[in-house]
Formats: C-alpha cells, structure tokens, sequence
C-alpha cells in the first residue's frame, strides 16, 4: 500500500483533493506509472479494466497545467463517446483543486456546430474519438500546437474498431515533442507498432494481476443454443432483479434476445452500435433511472456504462477473452454489495469456458438450466423527455419545481433528473408517469411553454 503523498511532485492542492474522494493508496498500476509520467517520460501500460488507469494519467497529467494559458495542452483518445464522457468525468474530480480548468469532450453523434463554439475558447484538456477530433483538426477548430501530453486509453480497443489510419493523422497534427501515455488491455503486434512510431524510449509497464472479485456468485449453465432464450427468460422469472445487463457478442444477436423479453412482457432495452448516438444516449439513461430493469447490450457498447448498484449480470454468449468476462460481471457487486453473475454455454463454447477456468483460476459451477414460469418484470419508473436541457439553461431545480409545484406530485414520486444539452430526461413513478406527461405539456418550466415525450 503506497500512498499517493510519497511522490514529491504532487502539489498539495492535488493531495488534498485525492483525500477528500477516498483516494487512501495508489492501485499497482498507479504506483508503477505516475513516478514515470511525473518524471516526463513516455510509458506503455498494459493493465486490466479496473485497474485505476484513468487516475494513473489523471494525476500524472494535471500538474502540468497551465490554467492561465488558453491552449489544448493535454488529450487523451476513447474508442467510444461513452468511455470518453466516463474519463472526462473523472478528470473534473481529479482536477477540482484547479480554478477554471476547461476540460471538453469531443465525440461523434454530437453536433459539429455546437462542438465549435465551445472550442472558440480553447479548452486545457481535450477527451475525444479519434474520428470526431480528426475533423475538427481538419477544418481548424482544434489546434495541438501547445500540447506537452498525449494519452491514448484502451488502444486496442481503438484498433479493433478500425482508428488506426485516423489515429495517426491525429498524431501528425501533434507537436514531436511531447510526452506520450499509451493503455491497453491487451498488447497486440500492431499496438506495439503504435508504440514504436509515436513513442520515444517508452517504459513499459505490465500489471498482470486480476484483482479478486468481491462477493460474485458465478454460475454457468450449459444450454443449446436454441435454448437460451428461454432459459434467459426462467432465470429472470426465477431471480427478479431490479438491475440486470444482459451481454451478447454480435449486435444482432443483441437486437433479437431484447425483442424476445419483450415479447414475454420482461421489459428490456437494447443497446448496440447500429443505434444513432441520440437512442444510445436515451438508452443508457432510462436504464439508469430505473425505467427498465433489463438491458441487452454489446460489450463495445455498453463501455462507460456507469451504473451504481447492478444486481445481475448475464453472459448469454461467453465472451472470447477472459479479460472481457472479467470486465463485464465486474459491473456487479460494486461499493460492497453482493451480485450474481451468469454465463450461458453452448456446447461449441466449452473451449471458451476451458480457457477462462485456466487463465482466471476459477472452479466453473455448473448448473442444470432451470425451467420456471415467465413472470412479467414491469419497471418502477418511466421517462420524460422535455425538449431544452443546458442549451435553455434549464436546471434539475427548475423541472423539479415544476413537477412538484404547477403539477403536484410527490417528491417520492420522482427519481433522476439528467440535463443534457438539448434535452432533460426525468424519471417519475409509472403510475403517474401519463399524468405527468399530459400535465406538463400544458404547464410552463420557468415560465416557458416546453415540449414533452413519454419514452416507450
């Protein structure tokens, strides 16, 4: 257990901040990185999700910051919008000690115009796909001239979904002289290509330790294929969960397991990347507020799900790299709560299953699949959707206002309220959900008139 106050260029506003948000000690691969990335040299991180890399770069990278020069001097690369939204999140806490740092993401399924204007005023640090950055870099939006640190996190991930070409034009619009980061789960031959073309005399770093998974109940089944379904379907019957991911490998597989819940009145929601950023966006928010108790998703998909308290996860297809299943029933059992983890196997999966014992040292307890009455997992709450969010300056306070003022219901009524830019979604119980929504569109959120949709 090493903690964070041995390293000695920390300043103290940083310090002071890691304590007050339950940074005690630094993870293995915080203590091995940060004297590195502090020292100013390049490194290459091989470490498993979970691991603390947003915080190893986190902290390695903010003391550099000038706050009082207006230039993108750090940026850090996602594979997806969701992973980016997570890691820019954490850099705003990790940097709260700094008055005025501007951190800004750039993503796809965004719009361009609104992404421009916010970069009239360069931000300090840029979290980004490589597509979305690459455009901006080349229509001049983005300028790279000062920056000093480059961060590419998940980078296999990045290579699986085809940014090799646009990563390296990205790179080409960077100045040679900065400090490059890069983090993968796995270290493929053409990740350490990568590394060899825009790294100087990295450090690599390997952290192979799987942490212990805390109160997991695995079991694994071993169905046909055709028998998934069903066996899916008696297993939610059986176990009732407020909170469950379902995970498949293929998004069509994905898209027909949703519609099959559904279809037995288990309401689900999908979750893929044939979906608009719009949909996908709506998807992850009626499921964290509790307006769905299920959610089918693929694994590129569901990175940067962030959701606190998941009673079950499901393995309906066994993923391909042990490093995946880890990742994936890790989402349960968080913050010390218990959790159950499923895993379906067919019988062309066994060496998949074989693989996964040997190289996680796990004992697979095999169960005979049950077969119990379908039993209908109606949601607790429903979403409405009310055209305005940031861009209206609209705030929580004011909807809540609105809700439990003009409108009437109780506060126990309604759960989660999110702003986003164009749009605030709220959760309200579904026996009052229809109320609300007719409600509400007649009525006025300050002292405006607003659009409203009741999500189904």
């Amino acid at each position: 257990m090493t903690a964070f106050t041995t390293l000695n260029m920390l300043p103290a506003g940083l310090l002071e901040n890691l304590d007050a948000l339950g940074y005690q000690a630094m993870t293995p691969v915080q203590a091995a990185a940060l004297p590195v990335i502090l020292a100013g040299n390049d490194v290459r991180v091989q470490a498993k999700t979970g691991s603390g890399k947003t915080a190893a770069f986190g902290v390695g990278l903010l003391p550099k910051i000038e706050v009082g020069q207006f230039t993108t001097q750090a940026l850090v690369l996602c594979p997806t919008r969701e992973l980016a939204d997570q890691v820019a999140g954490e850099l705003r806490r990790l940097a709260r000690f700094l008055a005025n740092i501007k951190i800004l993401t750039l993503c796809g399924g965004q719009p361009f115009g609104a992404q421009r204007d916010s970069l009239q005023h360069a931000p300090h640090i840029i979290v980004a796909t490589p597509g979305r950055l690459l455009d901006h870099l080349q229509k001049g939006t983005v300028n790279l001239d000062a920056l000093h640190t480059l961060v590419m996190d998940e980078a296999d991930r990045m290579l699986d979904m085809g940014f090799s070409d646009a990563i390296d034009q990205v790179i080409a619009h960077a100045p040679a002289r900065r400090q490059t980061l890069l983090f993968s789960a796995t270290w493929p031959e053409a990740i350490a290509a990568i590394s060899a073309r825009v790294q100087r005399y990295p450090q690599t770093i390997e952290i192979d330790t799987v942490d212990a998974l805390p109160a997991i109940e695995q079991l694994f089944y071993e169905v046909s294929r055709r028998g998934k379904i069903a066996l899916l379907q008696s297993l939610l019957s059986q176990h009732r969960p407020a909170s469950c991911v379902v995970f498949c490998n293929t998004r069509k597989d994905c898209q027909e397991v949703c519609d099959a819940l559904n279809e037995a009145g288990q309401e689900a929601l999908a979750l893929h990347g044939d979906m608009e950023q719009r949909d996908r966006d709506q998807t992850l928010v009626r499921f964290a507020n509790g307006s769905a108790r299920v959610l089918v998703a693929t694994d590129v998909a569901a990175r940067g799900l962030d959701i606190k308290s998941l009673e079950m996860v499901v393995n309906y297809e066994l993923a391909w790299d042990p490093e995946v299943h880890v990742h994936r029933i890790g989402r349960t059992a968080r913050a010390g709560n218990s959790g159950l983890a499923v895993s379906f196997c067919a019988p062309e999966e066994a060496q998949r299953a074989a693989i996964l014992a040997e190289m996680l040292h796990l004992s697979l307890d095999w169960h005979q699949p049950v077969t119990q009455p379908v039993v209908a997992l109606k949601a607790e709450m429903a979403t409405l959707c009310i055209d305005g969010g940031k861009k209206a300056k609209m705030r929580a306070g004011d909807v809540l206002g609105a809700l439990t003022g003009d409108i009437g219901l109780a506060g126990e009524d309604i759960g989660k309220i999110n702003v986003h830019p164009a749009h605030v979604y709220v959760a309200v119980r579904q026996a009052v959900a229809k109320q609300a929504w007719k409600q509400l569109q007649g009525g006025k959120i300050k002292g405006k008139s607003c659009k409203v949709r009741l999500l189904k």
